[in-house]
């Protein structure tokens, strides 16, 4: 041969080569957000009708202008840099995410961040001069209720710079799934911890009752009647809305808002639920504590950040929640946007756990073996990611087969899974990762403690919970009795293990 060149190998190299530089050159292929054949079998059933709940249509979702713009930090008065709203106010609209300077996965991931910090509730925006002065006048009343973070901006507003200006607009992802530790850092995914980003609110905008998106023609009471109604259910407690009195009102506000607890729109102030922890998303199956979209994989995170964000097109059935003037989206995010967010997303982890093993968690995992615990909660995510069956609840032998049920009930409150709009029937089986830090335990968040979570006396009528109370000051918290008919040096040990997920 020729030189003495090995010719086999000489064509084996360039296929290598070949190889190699196709794999480098491949660029990201991102997933489209709507299509017809995703969203069709995406959702959960509603138990009571037996239909999965209605979206837009693929057309009517892109048919929707982009927003693709940057926001910025709001600082509390007096504590803002120099020149700083001078240069808000000078600035041009700037990209929130530009994916053509995005070339890895970890360049998707850290534009992922961006977008998670900085998105904001486009429905949100308010360009009068009187919002934004409320966020700009030093000992503002209304910002009595805010506490800035140690660089002095504050958690909930942002400034958004648009083609009509600078208007002020809410955080979205961070306001509920951003909690704030003690010595000012931020642990992302978990429910909040600080209530002072809910207060952004009410001033920035006058969108009324728990929707993201604005629901012209409603007053403020008709569009919180909207935003919990559930009209095939008989006698609907949330009727009561209408003639509730301020005191009672305020009263039943107080209980369903707290720390990683919220209505949230679809939901109940009556039966209100936990902020879920995106990190425990790896391992799930499913969407939401009552299961109510499937887990597929990171497109169906896309379209659940778009269909709670503005994308809700609230159809159950025979039933439409919003008007014709109000069943619109009037923007949406690029779906690059939301395919790097998600891939944030599905990047998070648990923070450094400081509860280490020992001798008593030792002996709590033996008895969490013993007690079959792993059964509904197997590890390594400590999720089988199964759903349950609410109280009462019973599917058909045909919606049965198209889910991935644990056929058995742990008696917990049913009302959040059957009377809201949420009310697929089931629960989903939480993750115990990470439990030592949520805070909030079963689904209405009631109990607030492991040790809470595990008392006997909760299932008494007399028990005062330390979380959601409801309107009534004492009531039972039933349900998920596994542990309760420990000993207390077993309970212990139980505890002492599950702190150290």
């Amino acid at each position: 041969m020729a030189f003495g060149y090995n010719v086999p190998m000489i064509r084996f190299g360039l296929i290598i080569l070949c190889a190699t530089v196709t794999l480098v050159a491949q660029p990201v292929r991102v997933p489209r957000t709507w299509y017809t054949a995703a969203v069709k079998d995406w959702a959960t059933h509603i138990a009571a009708l037996g239909v999965r709940p209605g979206h837009f249509t693929e057309a009517e979702y892109y048919a929707a202008p982009v927003e693709n713009v940057r926001t910025y930090p709001v600082y509390f008065p007096g504590r803002e840099p120099a020149g700083y709203w001078d240069r808000i106010t000078k600035s041009a609209p700037q990209p929130l995410i530009d994916a053509s300077k995005l070339k890895t996965q970890a360049d998707w991931v850290t534009a992922g961040k961006r977008v998670w910090e900085e998105g904001d509730i486009i429905g949100f925006r308010n360009y009068s001069p009187e919002a934004i002065a409320r966020f700009r006048t030093f000992n503002s009343p209304d910002l009595e209720e805010f506490k800035p973070s140690p660089d002095g901006t504050l958690p909930g507003p942002r400034w958004v710079v648009t083609a009509r200006g600078v208007a002020v607009s809410a955080e979205n992802c961070t306001q509920c799934h951003r909690r704030y530790e003690a010595d000012g850092s931020k642990l992302d995914g978990p429910g909040l911890n600080d209530l002072t980003a809910f207060h952004v609110t009410g001033l920035v905008t006058n969108v009324p009752g728990m929707s993201t998106i604005p629901l012209p023609g409603d007053d403020e009471g008709k569009a919180l009647w909207r935003s919990f109604i559930v009209p095939w259910v008989k006698d609907d407690i949330n009727d009561q809305l209408k003639a509730m009195s301020p005191v009672d009102l305020g009263r039943l506000f107080g209980s369903a808002f707290g720390p990683n607890i919220t209505p949230r729109w679809s939901g109940s102030l009556f039966y209100p639920t936990k902020v879920p922890d995106l990190i425990t998303l790896k391992g799930q199956k499913y969407i939401d504590h009552t299961g109510t979209h499937q887990y597929r994989g990171t497109a169906d995170i896309m379209r659940y950040a778009a269909l709670v964000s503005f994308a809700d097109s609230s159809d159950y059935g025979p039933h439409r929640i919003l008007t014709d003037q109000q069943r619109r989206i009037s923007s949406r995010l690029p779906d690059e946007a939301l395919y790097a967010m998600a891939l944030y997303i599905e990047s998070l982890s648990p923070p450094p756990n400081p509860n280490p093993a020992g001798e008593a968690s030792v002996a709590g995992q033996k008895i969490f073996q013993r007690e079959g615990c792993a059964g509904c909660h197997a590890p390594p995510y400590y999720t089988n990611g199964k759903l349950t069956l609410a109280e009462g609840y019973r599917p058909s032998p045909e919606i049965a087969r198209q889910y991935d049920i644990l056929p058995i009930s742990v008696g917990t409150n049913p009302d959040l899974a059957l009377k809201t709009r949420k009310g697929t029937g089931f629960y989903k089986i939480p993750s115990l990762r990470g439990v030592w830090y949520r805070g909030r335990y079963l689904h209405d968040g009631a109990l607030t403690t492991l040790e809470e979570m595990f008392n006997p006396d909760r299932l008494k009528p007399d028990f005062v919970p330390t979380g959601f109370k409801g309107l009534d000051k004492a009531r039972a918290v039933p349900g998920h009795v596994f542990g309760l008919r420990l000993t207390a040096e077993d309970r212990a040990a139980l505890i002492a293990f599950l702190k150290t997920l």
